[in-house]
């Protein structure tokens, strides 16, 4: 079965862009700064699961833009959307209210344990926002001098100078010194390194103020927060009074299974984080909290674009669609049909592939260490397949497809990276 067998979704608008042929990456660079380690295609148009490179190749895309594309590529209820927001009201200022912006956060709020929404642009940014309310709730609140913050080893949550410094992974951190102090970090689901962290780091007018932490990290390598773990965390934090932040950011928005990756847990968050699947492919964040720890006031924190009305109308959209469309429940069994493939695909590859792990729609296979081939190297091998994945590490390949993946479209990729993987090792 080949990647020509799925029908294109007849619903969909076609892309006004022609296809070009090869693209030239060298003009490409002389002009866009080189931030990424691009590999070799450049897309041009999407579809449902299905997106194009310049020389109309088509690709089987479980990337989808990095746990972004929540509804695939141009699903008719953002075109629509889009469409209709473009043309009545895009941007404006957050000195006026704005309805669409309102009508966000309240489906968000009811979908939820937050009670405030603070809309802006990005992850990064909504992490952001919450490691300053959290600062602030220390210093009016908590009364703590110099609060500090405990993250995760491997952990991920953005590239800002503060995000960077919660990120616990030297290589992102690296030549961009002097960090942000007030962060110390543990490994992830490490209880005892928690409990050692907090009885150690409290002391005079320095004390643990929050811990932030992903109910599973994601650029880390795909790792499930444990239940047991999670829980003792929110144990602490109710008897101390310490915040518990969850960046959201990759795992919330239904990839899952769950509307909420603290779902899985078993807990709720004072407050957390959300991205990617917010928008579906439109540049939003949010930062939620519960009432007590709401602590803004004006001027404290803004941001020119977040809470946009065009960004909002979309995301309300993504969100109103995920309901409508059941998509929690696709993603369960599209989730547990994949872990079950890779897991007979690593069972044919015993010294190559160490583990298969993940929730819902994001999902790991880790390489054995002392194999010397990386997931970037499947990854090329794939491309060649037909197949778009993404690295999480250099030993983890990361499976993010769109919450609308079908049964058919799973069976096809896994049947790729089966052809991939024998490519990478003869």
């Amino acid at each position: 079965m080949s990647l020509d067998t799925v029908s294109q979704p007849t619903s969909v608008v076609e892309s006004n862009l022609q296809q070009t042929g090869e693209y030239d990456f060298d003009r490409f660079k002389e002009s866009v700064m080189d931030t990424y380690a691009r590999f070799p295609i450049a897309l041009e148009r999407g579809a449902g699961c299905r997106v194009w490179d310049t020389t109309g190749k088509e690709y089987l895309d479980l990337v989808a833009g990095i746990a972004t594309c929540t509804l695939g590529h141009a699903h008719p209820a953002m075109v629509e959307t889009v469409t209709r927001q473009i043309q009545t009201l895009h941007h404006v200022s957050n000195l006026f209210y704005i309805p669409v912006q309102g009508q966000l956060a309240q489906w968000l709020v009811q979908h939820s344990c937050a009670e405030k929404v603070f809309l802006c642009n990005s992850g990064a940014e909504a992490n952001e926002a919450a490691i300053k309310l959290a600062r602030k709730y220390a210093h009016t609140v908590q009364n703590i001098e110099h609060p500090v913050m405990l993250t995760a080893n491997a952990s991920f949550h953005g590239r800002t100078l503060a995000t960077i410094t919660a990120t616990g992974q030297p290589k992102y951190q690296k030549n961009f010194a002097p960090l942000v102090p007030g962060f110390h970090y543990v490994p992830y689901n490490d209880l005892q390194a928690i409990e050692a962290a907090i009885s150690e780091l409290d002391e005079g007018d320095r004390a643990v103020s929050a811990i932030l932490l992903e109910p599973l990290q994601g650029e880390g390598g795909v790792r499930p927060g444990e239940v047991a773990y999670f829980q003792a965390i929110r144990r602490i934090c109710d008897e101390t009074g310490i915040l518990l932040i969850l960046d959201e950011v990759q795992a919330g928005m239904g990839r899952t299974g769950k509307l909420w990756g603290y779902e899985n847990l078993g807990i709720e968050p004072d407050i957390f984080t959300s991205a990617k699947g917010l928008g579906g492919g439109i540049p939003i964040g949010a930062m939620m909290c519960k009432q007590h720890c709401d602590v803004f006031a004006p001027g404290d924190h803004a941001s020119t674009f977040g809470g946009n009305p065009f960004a909002c109308a979309v995301a309300l959209t993504v969100c109103e669609t995920i309901e409508r469309e059941n998509l929690l429940e696709n993603v369960q069994a599209r989730g547990e049909q994949l872990r079950t493939g890779l897991r007979a695909i690593a069972t044919k590859h015993p010294n190559l592939i160490a583990d298969v792990r993940g929730w819902g729609l994001i999902n790991g296979m880790e390489l054995a260490a002392d194999s010397e081939i990386t997931a970037a190297d499947v990854v090329k091998a794939a491309l060649a397949e037909g197949l778009l994945l993404v690295p999480a590490g250099a030993k983890v390949l990361r499976f993010v497809p769109p919450l609308i993946v079908t049964e058919t479209e799973v069976n096809l990729a896994l049947q790729a990276l089966e052809t991939a993987i024998a490519a990478v090792q003869a």
